[in-house]
């Protein structure tokens, strides 16, 4: 299988880019699958914009699993990750609009047939971001990005993992986390032998 991991922190040190994204393609590559990786806080933005989108477009199409990882910052992903999501996953690309009637329409998505796990990493314990604001990262990533691009049923079902409290929970508390990434990837290669 062709995996690509997409890495969203500008921080090699940070628990989101040393610890997740070093065990996803670790695994992977220790397992011999193909893996490539859109970094992009190590990306060049320096080069015209257009050839790094269409670059991360091939990857995107190329791929049959994409593994997407990044902190939570003001209640959305990284900059970065937001912009390859703005500038990546475009209509025309990853979907289109159909029209119902005049007024609405809904999205067709194009990128249905890949496989998505999404981690994310937030600073906040889990119960004020589940109840007091609704879980509205997780909500609105599921429902208002990958809902467009990989469909409802995928969307429904995806394979969201949410890290709570990073900066403050125990050295063995990480290592659990980390447990909990490598038990996905062995999962995920199961589903292809």
């Amino acid at each position: 299988m062709k995996n690509l991991v997409i890495i969203g922190h500008p921080d090699q040190a940070s628990f989101c880019y040393n610890g997740i994204f070093k065990t996803v393609k670790e695994n992977l590559e220790q397992s011999g699958e193909d893996v490539e990786v859109i970094d992009l806080y190590r990306d060049s933005f320096t080069r015209p914009r257009d050839k790094v989108t269409a670059r991360y477009k091939e990857l995107v199409t190329w791929s049959d699993r994409i593994y997407i990882i990044s902190p939570v910052w003001w209640f959305r992903l990284t900059p970065r990750m937001e912009i390859f999501f703005d500038e990546v996953l475009t209509p025309g690309f990853a979907y289109q609009f159909v029209n119902i009637t005049k007024l609405y329409a809904y999205p067709k998505p194009f990128l249905k047939d890949k496989k998505v796990r999404t981690y994310v990493t937030h600073g906040a314990p889990a119960l004020p971001v589940k109840i007091l604001y609704l879980n509205s990262v997780k909500l609105r990533l599921v429902m208002g990005v990958y809902s467009f691009v990989f469909g409802w049923k995928l969307s429904l079902f995806t394979k969201t993992k949410q890290f709570w409290s990073v900066p403050f929970v125990s050295d063995a508390k990480r290592k659990k986390y980390l447990e909990t990434v490598r038990k996905d990837i062995k999962k995920d290669l199961k589903k292809t032998r």
